[in-house]
């Protein structure tokens, strides 16, 4: 796994395989930011924005995020082993302090930080995950997201994916044996 643009492309990203996380590809990372730099549908400017990568795992698309020139991400990370290779990652490619790092569940983190607004929301669940639909209810009753929002949702192809109404899909893209839906909280 690597940086693929910006100013750390090129960079190798540490990553683990194991029941519980699994990475985001390269190639699927690839074409999520060919979307975001040029869809006429879902393309937006990446600078200048907040991020949340939620279940981040080992940071590649928050990583991705910053190399890019984003304001500020907050990884989310409940997995011990996974957070600690995010960790090892931040450091190893000596980041400047324009991220933030929690080892914690995601509604934990979204209750004790109501405040928050983000302009994209990255969410990669483990595909056997459901409950993250309950994640997108908090933050769509607490408005965690700017007026000009983003969701970012990676799912395995195979899964039927029914999104509340609040909820409005934009495009949807498969990779193998991934699905990005993209969409914005109404």
């Amino acid at each position: 796994m690597r940086i693929i643009s910006g100013n750390l492309k090129g960079r190798k990203i540490n990553f683990i395989k194991n029941k519980t996380t699994r990475p985001l590809t390269d190639r699927v990372k690839e074409n999520i930011f060919n979307l975001l730099n040029h869809s006429n549908n879902v393309g937006i400017k990446l600078e200048n924005k907040n991020i949340l990568d939620a279940y981040s795992g080992v940071g590649s698309f928050g990583l991705e995020c910053i190399s890019r020139g984003v304001k500020k991400v907050d990884f989310i990370e409940k997995d011990y082993v996974a957070y600690q290779i995010l960790i090892k990652n931040i450091k190893d490619l000596c980041l400047e302090k324009n991220y933030e790092t929690e080892n914690i569940d995601l509604e934990k983190f979204l209750n004790f930080n109501k405040k928050k607004q983000y302009d994209i929301i990255f969410f990669d669940p483990p595909f056997e995950e459901i409950l993250y639909l309950n994640n997108l209810k908090i933050i769509h009753e607490q408005k965690m997201f700017t007026k000009n929002n983003l969701l970012i949702i990676h799912r395995e192809k195979n899964h039927k994916e029914i999104f509340p109404r609040y909820i409005k899909l934009i495009l949807t893209r498969d990779y193998g044996r991934s699905r990005v839906y993209f969409g914005t909280f109404l």
